[in-house]
């Protein structure tokens, strides 16, 4: 009776171990609280990147429904910038070729007046590419090194199991439950911010060259147009062609007028 008298006094005075994030992270202390506050930072920056840049590209690639439907329909290269939505890489492409158009007469070289337009719009192409490729790079680190970040306060958590440990002078579950517990989350965080911003550079970066190739070929559209002095033209295709007319219907005989 008095085994369990002291059993019973033993597991009453035994302290309640608490386990859980709030947990672990506070016997990470402030380096823990630290390495999750820059994976926060680099998860919303990456998301704020992805959605901005998916945005943008939808907006880019709307636009050049413009291109195909109304630019190619005017007289001149002036009037049809005219048609395109301010601000947006088409409508720079034009108002940079109609800019070489004027200065290119200054040429005394027929080569070198091919040359200057051509590099015009290659630079303007460029910089073009150059805003639609702004954030990728951090996207990029983030996914390079979100799981490096983890892994310090995996190695920050296993560290301290272990310390624990060589004061107790025992390996119980509440002595490395906290620490092993750090070390498992840190882990699991940075791969949760890593993933996600390798498949948003990844799938950003092919709709990017999508938008490069269609930004090569309305160039080359340009440069053939102006060379030519506007007799060549892409063919259009069969949504942005005008609309065919319809033949008038035959009309119906009467069979009252053929059986008179």
């Amino acid at each position: 009776m008095n085994l369990y008298l002291l059993a019973a006094a033993a597991g009453e005075a035994a302290p309640e171990s608490q386990f859980g994030f709030v947990e672990a992270m506070t016997e990470g202390g402030p380096v823990a609280w630290s390495i999750l506050a820059i994976m926060i930072i680099m998860s919303v920056g990456s998301f704020y990147i992805m959605f901005t840049k998916l945005f943008e590209q939808n907006k880019v690639m709307k636009q050049y429904k413009a291109v195909q439907t109304q630019f190619w329909r005017a007289s001149s290269l002036r009037e049809g910038a005219t048609k395109l939505e301010k601000d947006g890489p088409w409508r720079q492409l034009a108002d940079d070729a109609v800019k070489a158009q004027e200065e290119h007469g200054k040429m005394t070289d027929a080569l070198e007046s091919h040359d200057y337009m051509h590099g015009s719009l290659q630079r303007s192409e460029d910089s073009i590419n150059a805003v639609l490729a702004g954030g990728l790079p951090f996207l990029a680190t983030v996914g390079a090194t979100a799981p490096f970040v983890g892994l310090l306060g995996t190695v920050i958590g296993i560290y301290r199991a272990l310390i624990n440990i060589g004061i107790a002078g025992n390996a119980s579950i509440d002595k490395v439950a906290g620490p092993v517990g750090e070390a498992l989350i840190m882990t699991a965080i940075g791969l949760l911010v890593a993933v996600p911003a390798v498949f948003a550079f990844n799938w950003l970066q092919s709709r990017n060259r999508k938008i490069a190739a269609m930004l090569s070929t309305f160039s080359t559209d340009l440069l053939a147009y102006m060379n030519s002095n506007g007799a060549v033209k892409p063919a259009m295709t069969t949504a942005a062609a005008a609309p065919v007319a319809k033949p008038a219907a035959k009309p119906v005989a009467n069979p009252t007028l053929n059986k008179s």
